[in-house]
């Protein structure tokens, strides 16, 4: 379990430390990664291009949820990836050594909504701060007026773009035709040192040689994070997005999109962690669809969030989950704030 904590001890203090009791970063410089290089990476791509499961690949731990449901990531995700030795693959003789930190995104969607102009307020700043972004796009769908409006927004940042073309391993995929169009929207990619590859986040192929391109991009620098990071999310925030991953892939219709999850309490004594969380909904109607006939929905939920907590983390877990209302909780722009840029 690599991430800081904000979970209260028996005596009421923040505990502001990872698992194995040192603060965050605070042996980054002493961190027996002999580090050359060191980068943060925007993520970008549409919705459902697969981009948190490229990340959890990449990682090699779950650090972003998953679904089904379009546009399930709401907050820029760190996940750190580091590299101290000869890069896996053959072909990749030299030395690869570094971190790349990177910053998984909300979906670019074209929509009014106000709760979708946070997302994408999210996506456009870790864009323009980032040293490189990776640019995930999905082999099995031809590129469509959404696609081209994510290559517009990326043509003047194409000098530190790389390209994956996710889902090779789809039925349909279709490498030349993601080819051909980064051709014409952003011929930086395609030309020379091509910057395009094909990948699959699921099997993990083509990732190595992802990852070679942009290491080799990548400005020297120093690690920010201790070798033994792989996200620096805080623990009511990661036990936040477990529950929610669990109530939106059991859920239909509007539902998904019209909850999150409020860590209302969280005391850490000993090695037993216990929370009490609820989920917000945003009409008093859709209390019992999460409750389900005779509770069995919220149990099942409890009882998936804990096995995935359970094996996250070391603590002896007990979760206390309800549901209560938030009312249109996606118009309100002090609720919005408080989840989305925490």
């Amino acid at each position: 379990m690599m991430m800081e904590e904000n979970v209260k001890t028996d005596s009421g203090c923040a505990v502001g430390k990872n698992a194995n009791g040192r603060s965050a970063g605070s042996d980054a410089a002493s961190s027996n990664l002999a580090c050359s290089k060191c980068a943060f990476v925007a993520i970008i791509g549409r919705p459902s291009v697969g981009k948190s499961t490229l990340l959890n690949k990449m990682c090699g731990e779950k650090v972003a949820i998953v679904s089904s449901v379009p546009q399930t990531t709401r907050n820029a995700i760190r996940g750190i990836v580091n590299r101290g030795t000869a890069a896996a693959s053959a072909e990749h003789a030299a030395q690869v050594r570094g971190q790349l930190i990177f910053i998984d995104t909300p979906g670019r969607h074209n929509s009014q909504k106000k709760l979708n102009k946070k997302l994408m307020e999210v996506s456009s700043r870790a864009l323009t701060e980032a040293d490189l972004v990776l640019y995930v796009l999905d082999a099995a769908r031809a590129p469509g007026a959404e696609e081209e409006e994510v290559a517009a927004l990326l043509s003047p940042f194409a000098a530190k773009t790389v390209a994956a073309v996710n889902k090779m391993d789809a039925p349909g995929a279709d490498f030349v035709r993601a080819r051909e169009f980064l051709s014409l929207r952003l011929p930086a990619l395609t030309g020379g040192t091509a910057r395009c590859f094909g990948i699959s986040a699921q099997t993990g192929s083509g990732i190595e040689e992802l990852l070679f391109a942009l290491f080799d991009m990548a400005p020297e620098g120093e690690p920010l994070y201790a070798d033994d990071y792989y996200t620096d999310q805080e623990t009511n925030f990661r036990i936040a997005e477990i529950i929610r991953e669990q109530a939106i892939n059991r859920l239909r219709q509007e539902l998904p999109h019209s909850l999150y999850v409020d860590i209302a309490d969280a005391e850490l004594t000993g090695n037993n962690l216990w929370v009490r969380a609820f989920i917000i909904v945003e009409r008093e109607s859709q209390k019992g669809m999460v409750v389900g006939k005779g509770g069995e929905m919220i149990k099942a939920i409890r009882l998936a969030a804990l096995k995935d907590l359970r094996r996250i983390f070391d603590w002896k877990i007990d979760l206390d989950l309800r549901v209560k209302t938030g009312k249109d909780w996606r118009h309100n722009d002090h609720t919005l704030r408080r989840i989305i840029e925490r």
